[in-house]
């Protein structure tokens, strides 16, 4: 279950209320910060713009791969931890504008994790320690601690205990 914070908006749908959300100025700042993070080959600068101008939450040695796309509304609510890999042209969500409501949710990705090329984390979602997420996967809902994950929805591929009698096996 993702947690997310819901609020319906009447007549139009809740894309056409963005900036009630959402300040017309943070966006542009927001913009402006993603894109030149998006395109720098350089971790520390990444992480720094990240910090800073976006209030994200990143822990050391953390990389962000080239083209990934934090929240450009809502940044803020990103918490990544130590020692993870986001891979290249990952998606990371902390809001959706629906039809009749639009939804806040923090993400909060744990240390040691390795998220694959082209994922789309979706609002409101964990992702535990030491976690591993096939490229291409939608995450919709919480990834337990040390399982390996993928597909579109995601499903757990091997448990923390089967990576681990896996790893065992390979030794």
């Amino acid at each position: 279950m993702r947690r997310t914070n819901r609020y319906p908006v009447k007549r139009a749908n809740s894309l056409w209320h963005i900036y009630d959300t959402v300040p017309f100025w943070k966006v542009i700042k927001n913009f402006i910060v993603i894109q030149l993070g998006r395109y720098t080959p350089f971790l520390r600068m990444k992480n720094g713009l990240y910090r800073t101008f976006l209030r994200m939450e990143i822990g050391g040695k953390t990389a962000l791969a080239l083209m990934v796309m934090p929240d450009i509304m809502f940044p803020e609510n990103i918490e990544v931890g130590t020692n993870s890999v986001i891979g290249y042209n990952t998606t990371i969500l902390a809001h959706e504008y629906l039809i009749n409501e639009y939804r806040i949710g923090r993400v909060v990705i744990g240390d040691d994790v390795m998220i694959g090329a082209n994922t789309t984390i979706l609002p409101g979602v964990t992702i535990g320690d030491g976690a591993i997420v096939s490229s291409a996967t939608l995450i919709n809902r919480d990834v337990p601690p040390g399982a390996f994950v993928g597909g579109n929805p995601m499903h757990v591929i091997y448990t923390k205990e089967e990576m681990e009698a896996r790893s065992e096996n390979n030794d």
